[in-house]
Order: structure tokens, then C-alpha cells, then sequence
């Protein structure tokens, strides 16, 4: 990397086109724009600039020598160079790789590098206060002032708060003294951001053998340096953390920067603390959660090299990082890594090209790896490391299925008398149970029980959902969200509307009728609101300030509840349905994660599976343990269909507010669609949820050979169509969702 970055400062504006750059902006353009160069400011590939567009300024980057395409005289000159360290070469090549992967404009994509342009500035000079002139003899000193000219002395300028707290008094002390002399401000230099480094020699955990020969096999590979990918695939419980935290410590040991993806870092409070606890300080955290200030002082510390462990949401891929020597994706295998809006990419995927381009090693952690991980690791595309133990005395839980067509819960009610009875089992016991339901809110729907009207989003297909502790009715599409209305719309019955199929809080209002007492917590995303609370909430679940945890998938991120012995699925069969190509990977990974909460220390777990089809594959591949089976049949089933990762796919969403319009672009693009050999395409047709915020939506997917390269076929393809202004057709490489 250091070569790289030093290759990266060659002055352009020589050779062909004298005085001239391209800049690239962070604008959804296809293109770097051309700009002349002033006499006396010397410009490289990288460095960021601010340019006139229009008559807007904006900062864009350096992106190489001009094309000489546009006459001198008619070049805008470039206004000013930011005092800020430039964009590594391998960032930049980063940009263009995705930016041409995935069929985005590359200012779009720079945009997502450039997330904190306040960050290009240097950081503003501090005030502080030295002694003044004034003859004290000539003033009026009160006890405070007296205090504050003895702390200062006859030594350097001190900062207001410091000086003010040292003399034990307020700022307005200060000030004052200012007026009249007796002390002077002066701007300092600001202060380096003041992170402490991660000591990679910190305290570590006793590892058993399979770890260590695991933890041992990644050190040498960041050792070795080079590009290769890892599949660090461990069974929940397993220590896979602790494993590649040995891989971190030697990559900083190296001198090199760290990237860590997690899929929900604001949730990640147990995480956290492992990590001080190894290496002496907290990483650099990297999400929406944020403050502006925040993101501006971490972007610059990332830029600098002062961040020397990142830990992030996938944007935090996008960081302008000048010496990243190891990448890690935890939970390689979840969704949540899938960007579905703005420039569409999967930060796992995106990561590995990362790794390529700056020839470093990635390691992708899961317990239930992604098919496509998976088949790679089994084709040796990618190293696989196995742990198939829990750490320690723990062992792997017991799973039941609870057959529901015998084990009926009570009329309106959503738990199984087994279950029930193994939650007050489990309490008496003094341990802790969680309930497992993949649905928000009180009722995934409401319906009128005189006519039958259902309560739809007036901007998108869908129900909306009842969140009874709001006292609202929300879409989980769009986000709007109204009263339940007195009188039905319909037949205008008053009070007649019903709650139709469980959320968690209606689970939670049946556990608090049927165990009074029992200190139960919800956890979902819509009641939990940022870091701080997430962390509470984990706080009280390991002191045991709770018996029950009732949650959606958040419960399934990692977490280690000494005390959890209990997991029950309150319907394993949602998601079973689905159509999608992924349906019954997703559900298996989701319910084998939660599962892996119970049990995971000297206490044996077990794990109720409440169905009404336990003999379902994905159900029966988690009872009797045979994950590995439960893959090859996936990977048999997607190699017979040429489906990923033994085909590609591109969706094309047509959307816009005119439906008739919609459907014309979309029927056009169905008549010219590619005829070539190994491609076929399927549509148009009405996407699942055809009206999404406001727009009708058109699907269609265009099905490929592996060996196809898929965007010059699509580009090709869209090129033939003329798109209204209206009308905005997105393409989605590679798609996860199918909506």
C-alpha cells in the first residue's frame, strides 16, 4: 500500500493536456469532468479540489490527466486544493471497479467515499488563555480572578474548561478577565484526535486447540500478506470472535489498518466490550448513528491513519483508508450487508474485491455461511477453517419441532401449552428464555371482522401493521403511519376492526396474561433507538434483570446470555413460503442463529420449534443437526435451475407515478430484451409489492450463464429504450430481495 500511495502523487498536468485534470464529483455523473490548472497549484491523482459546476462549487477528487476532449478556453479553472491526504490510488480504483460492477454512475459512488466532506477541512484552532499584560495592580481581582492567574502562572496557554475547572470557576470568569486584559485568548493548533491505539499484546482469551490452530492459520496469512479469502465457519458458541481477533492483533502489530463489517453495529454492545477488553481501547465505530461532528473527526482519523481498527455498517467499506491491511465481514451471511437503494451492492462481495485490489487478506465469519461463500470455499476459491465445537463445557442445543396441529395453543392465543410450560420450567430454574417472531409490532394486519376491508398503505402494496404501544398503524415500506380510524371505511361499522396474526408485542400481552410477574423485554428495531439503548437493553438481559427476552431477528446477532437455556420459535414457518431464491436459506440461517443464543455456557440449551410442518426439510436439517445436508441440497437444487452462484442474475425495476407509463417502458424493454445465447429474461411483470411510496413498479430479470459477462448486456439492452423523465429504471446486479 505504501508504493501505491506514493505512485498515487505523480503531479498530472503534464505530457498531452498542460495545466489540465479530470475531477471526478460526487454526483451521479458518468464521467470526471475536465478542469485547467492555476498557475502556482500543483495537483495529483487523489488529492481533493474544489471546482466550479454551474454556479455551484463543489468538492470532487483528483482522477487523472484531462481527455483533452474540451478547448483550453473553454475549461473552468480549479478554485483550490483541500489541505486533507488524498484519496489512495486503490480507493480510486475501488470507485471504478463498483461503480462498473454494479451499474452505477462513479460519482455516485464517490459520494460514499466522500461522506464527511466538512472532514476536508482542518480542523479549526482551539482557543485558549495565556496570562495579559495588565498590571494586576491596576485591577480589581476577586477570589476567582486571583484563582485563575495562579493556575495559569508563568506557563503555555491553558483551554477554557481545563482553566475553569482548575480554578473552580465558570467560563464567564474568563471572559471577563479577557475584556479588561488580565488575560489574553490565543489560537492553538488543533489537537490531533487524541485516539489511543489498540494494544495487540492486550489480555487474551485461553483459546482450545481448534482455535488456536484456526487463530494460528490467520495470523500467518496476514503475515504473509497477498490477497486470499477465509471462510472462518464455526458453529454459534464456537469463539470465532476471539479466533480472528488473533488475525487483527498481528495486522496492527504489521502497522496496518483493520476494517471490521458487522450488519448491525449499533446493536453490537457485547462486541465492543470484547474487543477493549483484548485490546486496551474501543474501536472506531463507523454508522448512521453518528453525529456530524462524529463522522467528521472519525473520516479524518480514518484518512490520516489515526483509526487503526474500524468497525462498521458496509458504508465503512468506502472509507478512504491509506494503509488497510485486513478486512473482516462478520455474519458474512446476513442480508442486512445487501445496500437495496441509491448505488445497489453487497458490502461481502464488495469487501472481497476491496481485499483484491489492495492485495490483502479478508476473512468472512458465519456460522451458516452464504451459499455462494460456501461453494466458493468447497471449489477453493477460498480457504476454509472449520471449528465444529462450542468453546469450553458449552454444547450445541437440543432442538424439538412442537407440531402445532396437536399441540394447539388457546382460541386467540400463539403459544403451545409445551412451550408455556417450558418457559415457567425454565424461569423456576432461574434462567433465562427468549422468544423468537419475525414480526415488528402488535398484528401484521387489520381487518374490519363485519365486512372484511383490510387497512392498506395508501403508497405502497401492503398491510398495515399494528403497533398497539405507538397507538399507530405503520407501513414498514414507506413508513407512513395514521390512527386506527373509530369507524371502518368500508361499511363505516364503528369499532370493528381486529387484529388478525401475531407481532411481538402481541406476544409479549399474551406472556404478561399468562406469567404475571415475569420480567419481560422487547426487542425490535422499531423500539430500539440507537446504540445507547440497545446496550441498556443487553445490560439488563446479562445482570438478569430479565427472565424474557421477546425479539425479531436483533436477537439473533451473536449475542452470549450465560443464563439464556431457552429458545422458543414462535412460528418457524414464516418465511418457509416465500418464492424467492433464497427463502429457505434465509430461513434456515435465521433459525439455526437463534437457536445458537441457548446454551452457550454450562448450562444446557434447548429450542422449541413451534410449526405446522415439522417434516419441512429446512425444519427436520435443523433438528437432527445436518446443516451440511440441508447445503448440498440447496446447491444441488440452485446448480439444476442455473441459479447463483451457478448463474448470474440482474433485476430491472421499472417504477414511476403514471402506472400506464410504467407499464409502456416496461413492455418496451420486454420486446427488445437480449436474444443471446445463454441469456433469458423473464417479464415484465407487477413487482410483489407493485406500489412502493408513491410509484407502480415493473419487474423484469434477466437470467445468465456464469460465464456471461451480464453488464454489457444490460447496458446494451437499455440503450435501445427510451426512458421518460418519470420513469426511473433501477438496476440491481446480483439481487437479494425480490420485491
Amino acid at each position: 500500500m505504501g508504493d501505491d500511495h506514493a505512485n498515487s502523487r505523480a503531479p498530472v498536468g503534464a505530457g498531452e493536456t498542460p495545466g489540465r485534470v479530470r475531477v471526478l464529483l460526487p454526483l451521479p455523473l458518468a464521467e470526471a469532468y475536465d478542469y485547467s490548472v492555476p498557475n502556482g497549484l500543483r495537483l495529483a491523482p487523489g488529492d481533493y479540489v474544489q471546482v466550479p459546476l454551474g454556479n455551484r462549487e463543489l468538492t470532487g477528487v483528483v482522477w487523472g490527466p484531462a481527455t483533452g476532449r474540451v478547448a483550453a478556453d473553454r475549461l473552468k479553472p480549479v478554485i483550490a486544493r483541500h489541505d486533507a491526504p488524498p484519496l489512495p490510488e486503490v480507493g480510486r480504483s475501488f470507485v471504478d471497479w463498483v461503480a462498473a460492477y454494479v451499474m452505477s454512475p462513479p460519482g455516485a459512488v464517490l459520494k460514499m467515499t466522500l461522506s464527511a466532506p466538512a472532514a476536508l477541512e482542518p480542523p479549526r484552532p482551539v482557543l485558549a488563555y495565556r496570562r495579559g499584560t495588565v498590571d494586576i495592580a491596576d485591577a480589581r481581582l476577586t477570589p476567582a480572578r486571583r484563582r485563575v492567574l495562579e493556575v495559569l502562572g508563568d506557563g503555555p496557554p491553558r483551554l477554557p474548561v481545563e482553566l475553569a475547572r482548575e480554578a473552580g470557576c465558570g467560563t464567564g470568569v474568563l471572559k471577563g478577565m479577557a475584556e479588561i486584559g488580565l488575560i489574553e485568548a490565543v489560537a492553538l493548533p488543533a489537537r490531533p484526535s487524541g485516539l489511543r491505539r489498540p494494544d495487540g499484546s492486550g489480555t487474551r482469551v485461553e483459546l482450545s486447540p481448534d482455535q488456536a490452530a484456526a487463530a494460528r492459520t490467520l495470523r500467518e496469512q496476514v503475515q504473509g500478506g497477498g490477497f486470499g479469502v477465509t471462510l472462518l465457519d464455526g458453529v454459534t458458541g464456537s469463539g470465532k470472535t476471539e479466533v480472528y481477533f488473533e488475525a487483527i492483533a498481528e495486522a496492527l502489530e504489521a502497522g496496518r489498518q483493520v476494517l471490521v463489517l458487522l450488519p448491525e453495529i449499533a446493536l453490537s454492545a457485547q462486541w465492543l466490550r470484547r474487543f477493549e477488553a483484548r485490546f486496551g481501547v474501543p474501536p472506531v465505530e463507523w454508522h448512521s448513528d453518528l453525529t456530524s461532528a462524529q463522522r467528521r473527526s472519525t473520516w479524518r482519523a480514518v484518512a490520516e491513519g489515526e483509526a487503526r481498527v474500524v468497525v462498521g455498517a458496509r458504508s465503512a467499506l468506502f472509507l478512504p483508508y491509506p494503509e488497510l491491511g485486513l478486512i473482516v465481514v462478520d455474519e458474512e451471511h446476513e442480508q442486512a450487508f445487501k445496500q437495496e437503494e441509491g448505488v445497489i451492492y453487497h458490502a461481502r462481495d464488495m469487501a472481497v474485491v476491496r481485499a483484491r485490489l489492495g492485495e490483502i487478506p479478508i476473512v468472512l465469519v458465519s456460522a451458516t455461511p452464504s451459499l455462494e461463500s460456501s461453494v466458493n470455499a468447497d471449489q477453493g476459491r477460498y480457504r476454509r477453517i472449520h471449528l465444529p465445537g462450542r468453546h469450553g463445557s458449552a454444547v450445541l442445543p437440543a432442538i424439538e419441532c412442537i407440531d402445532l396441529r396437536l399441540d394447539r395453543p388457546e382460541r386467540q392465543r400463539f403459544l403451545s401449552p409445551t412451550l408455556k410450560l417450558a418457559i415457567a420450567e425454565t424461569v423456576a430454574a432461574g434462567e433465562q428464555a427468549m422468544l423468537f417472531l419475525n414480526r415488528r409490532g402488535y398484528a401484521p394486519l387489520t381487518l374490519c371482522g363485519y365486512c372484511g376491508h383490510r387497512l392498506e398503505c395508501p403508497n405502497c402494496t401492503a398491510w398495515l401493521v399494528e403497533h398497539r404501544l405507538a397507538g399507530r398503524l405503520q407501513c414498514h415500506h414507506c413508513g407512513y403511519s395514521t390512527e386506527l380510524p373509530a369507524r371502518c371505511p368500508a361499511c363505516e361499522t364503528e369499532g370493528s376492526f381486529r387484529a388478525c396474526g401475531p407481532g411481538v408485542e402481541r406476544i409479549a400481552e399474551e406472556v404478561a396474561e399468562s406469567f404475571p410477574g415475569l420480567r419481560a423485554i422487547v426487542m425490535a428495531s422499531d423500539l430500539i433507538h440507537g446504540p445507547i439503548q440497545a446496550a441498556e437493553l443487553v445490560r439488563q438481559i446479562e445482570s438478569h434483570e430479565v427472565d424474557l427476552v421477546i425479539g425479531t431477528q436483533l436477537v439473533a446477532k451473536g449475542y452470549h446470555f450465560p443464563l439464556l437455556t431457552l429458545v422458543g420459535v414462535v412460528d418457524a414457518d414464516l418465511g418457509l413460503a416465500g418464492g424467492d431464491l433464497r427463502a429457505t436459506e434465509r430461513t434456515y440461517q435465521l433459525l439455526h442463529q437463534v437457536a445458537g443464543r441457548a446454551g452457550r455456557a454450562e448450562r444446557p440449551g434447548r429450542v422449541l420449534l413451534q410449526t405446522y410442518m415439522p417434516e419441512h426439510p429446512v425444519l427436520q436439517a435443523l433438528v437432527e443437526g445436518d446443516r451440511d445436508g440441508f447445503l448440498a441440497r440447496e446447491v444441488d437444487a440452485r446448480a439444476l435451475r442455473g441459479m447463483p452462484p451457478f448463474g448470474r442474475l440482474v433485476a430491472l425495476v421499472v417504477s414511476g407515478p403514471d402506472a400506464g407509463l410504467v407499464d409502456r417502458v416496461a413492455a418496451n424493454l420486454g420486446r427488445t430484451a437480449p436474444r443471446a445465447d445463454g441469456v433469458e429474461v423473464l417479464g415484465p411483470a407487477p413487482a410483489p409489492l407493485a406500489v412502493l411510496r408513491g410509484r407502480h413498479r415493473r419487474r423484469l430479470l434477466l437470467k445468465a450463464g456464469r460465464g456471461v459477462r451480464v453488464q454489457p448486456v444490460v447496458a446494451d439492452w437499455l440503450s435501445r429504450v427510451s426512458v421518460p423523465g418519470s420513469v426511473r429504471v433501477t438496476v440491481d446486479v446480483d439481487p437479494y430481495s425480490f420485491l
